[in-house]
């Protein structure tokens, strides 16, 4: 295979699943520096992850996990009341408008840190993942992303391209005494994010203006599988992200070097995750339902390597790392140690789903890997993280600059 035709071919949730499972068989065989794997403990996550979809959603009807979700923290659906006052002369307008908003809102979600948290206009507080997502929505609704005063519920390519850090700490109300962790790195992807769509007029710009909202153009068919998204995203955002690793021209995004990983090409030791692309991936299904398109093999998507999912093993110890300290200090994203944990927290999350699936005797076609995350591994690991330290901080403490977590 040609080096670009192999480094393309990372750029796909089959890389990051079948990498993380070779990843997984090493830690089976305890080949790993890092850590070990304890099966007896993964009934004991399926359980508790089971009981909390069930405490979440009694009727089991979960819905996808995707950004949606935050903007409906506490039981509000913030973004419908928006939405009804848009002017949508058609389904695909309204559609637009959803990817600028979960476009921008998925990049802006990465670690807030412990000490952040968003007060609304009615007083609610919050923090990390909702707080960031509700700060967001309120920025989008107040027109902060816009170009035209008169029509604020829009991202614009030339507004995100120079949008600067003293706007985007005052939309997310930072001070000194409520600082975000990674202003820096969010204002920095929202410029390349405007620069890239500016740049691809062919992509972004086919119906009102250069604006993320253009790609629902390349992905509005009657049915299309959900790693056809990801595929998209990878393929027209991935410029956006940090310069990190390329092959043969091809900038490889979230990907990283463990010397065990093996393949026969250009590809031999490196391994994928894409998660927060694949984050926006599950947040843009809905909008295209919403739009008339079928959106089928939602498993063709990944569980995401991320804090809440990856930590719901370790707080439960399913994985278990060889040296302790190494887990008590803080760790860099491109680590060995956090490289390892990221690889099995994705293998591990299909066994889970499979798991509980065979608990309630559903098919992966009637609770696909989306509605588990959702109901979920997500929430079971926030709560066992509430129930293991006071602050209900993650397992690990590790260092992010807000392009990656």
């Amino acid at each position: 295979m040609r080096d670009e035709d192999a480094a393309r071919a990372l750029l796909s949730a089959r890389a990051v699943r079948e990498r993380a499972r070779q990843m997984l068989r090493l830690c089976q065989d305890d080949r790993l520096a890092h850590w070990r794997l304890d099966r007896s403990k993964l009934p004991d996550v399926a359980d508790f992850t089971l009981s909390v979809m069930r405490d979440n959603y009694p009727d089991l009807d979960i819905p996808f996990h995707a950004r949606w979700r935050h903007f409906a923290a506490g039981g509000r659906d913030r973004w419908s009341s928006i939405a009804a006052r848009g002017a949508w002369k058609d389904a695909a307008a309204r559609a637009r408008a959803e990817f600028d908003l979960a476009i921008v809102s998925v990049l802006l979600d990465a670690g807030a840190g412990g000490r952040w948290r968003y007060r609304e206009a009615d007083g609610a507080l919050s923090s990390r993942s909702e707080g960031l997502a509700i700060a967001s929505l309120d920025m989008f609704a107040a027109g902060l992303f816009s170009a035209d005063a008169s029509d604020p519920l829009r991202a614009d390519a030339e507004r995100l391209a120079t949008i600067d850090a003293r706007a985007l700490a005052t939309g997310f109300q930072v001070h000194c005494d409520n600082p975000l962790v990674g202003l820096a790195g969010r204002v920095d992807l929202l410029n390349r994010l405007g620069r890239a769509c500016l740049a691809a007029p062919d992509v972004f710009a086919r119906n009102d203006g250069a604006r993320p909202g253009g790609l629902f153009g390349v992905l509005a068919a009657p049915s299309l599988p959900a790693d056809a998204i990801l595929a998209a995203v990878l393929a027209h955002l991935g410029p956006i992200w940090p310069s990190r690793l390329s092959l043969a021209g091809v900038a490889l995004g979230d990907t990283w070097r463990h010397p065990q990983i093996r393949a026969d090409d250009a590809t031999d030791g490196l391994i994928p995750f894409h998660k927060l692309s694949q984050w926006l991936s599950y947040s843009l299904i809905e909008p295209l339902q919403r739009a008339g398109v079928e959106v089928v093999d939602i498993d063709g998507l990944t569980g995401l390597p991320e804090y809440r999912n990856g930590g719901l093993f370790v707080d439960f110890g399913a994985l278990a790392p060889k040296n302790v300290e190494a887990a008590r200090a803080q760790q860099t994203v491109d680590s060995l140690f956090v490289v390892e944990w990221r690889a099995l927290t994705v293998a591990l999350l299909d066994e889970i789903a499979g798991l509980v699936r065979a608990k309630l005797n559903l098919t992966a076609a009637q609770l696909p890997l989306a509605r588990v995350l959702e109901g979920g591994t997500w929430a079971a690991g926030r709560r066992i993280a509430a129930q293991s330290r006071a602050d209900g901080s993650p397992p690990l403490d590790i260092v992010s600059d807000g392009t990656v977590f």
